[in-house]
């Protein structure tokens, strides 16, 4: 399998306001986000020097794509070349997409176990992280033929499952889904031959 790079986008104003975000389309970055994106894209450079082989993928997310902008321009690699695929977007939040976490969890009870950063109730009308396993999985069969090096922008959620995909997690009881471990927003991992790598930031 060629050697994937998986980022997570950098803070959106939806992020900042504690607002979930799910799959909505457009959150702007904010000037964390951008900075995040910068320190992404610095790092790539270095590991990777100018104008790596790198096929780029991305969520359709304004979020995403305005993440892969800036990290495309330090590796001096052409942003409009990157493909989409909604089926690497973020878990579906249904009902609750836009809405505040505090205003959900008064209502409902807590959504996400804070150790683990995962949820522990389904939105309404949202996704299961079995559904996303599935569409990914589905995507990397799809473009398995492909061969070289890709650089794929993502969301916390859904870079999760992607990553225990491809590292051959076990399926967690709780989620009914291999997922990964979270990053913080702005990280990057190397995994090549199932072993997942966190490329080093500045600090």
């Amino acid at each position: 399998m060629s050697r994937f790079f998986i980022a997570r986008h950098g803070e959106t104003v939806f992020n900042a306001a504690g607002r979930i975000q799910g799959d909505g389309e457009h959150t702007p970055l904010t000037r964390a986000g951008f900075a995040q994106a910068e320190a992404m894209g610095k790092a790539l450079r270095l590991r990777l020097g100018p104008r790596p082989p790198l096929a780029l993928w991305s969520s359709p997310s304004g979020r995403a794509l305005q993440t892969l902008a800036v990290i495309a321009e330090h590796l001096d690699l052409d942003w409009h070349a990157a493909r989409t695929d909604p089926r690497l977007g973020e878990i579906g939040m249904g009902a609750w997409s836009g809405r505040y976490y505090r205003d959900v969890i008064a209502e409902v009870g807590p959504i996400y176990d804070p150790e683990t950063l995962l949820f522990v109730r389904r939105a309404p009308g949202g996704e299961g992280y079995d559904a996303v396993a599935d569409r990914l999985r589905a995507w990397l069969a799809d473009t398995a033929a492909e061969e070289g090096e890709r650089l794929v922008l993502m969301h916390g959620m859904s870079s999760r499952v992607l990553r225990a995909l491809l590292t051959g997690a076990e399926v967690r009881r709780d989620c009914g889904a291999p997922v990964a471990a979270s990053l913080p927003q702005g990280a990057i991992v190397e995994i090549a031959e199932g072993v997942e790598t966190v490329v080093p930031l500045d600090s």
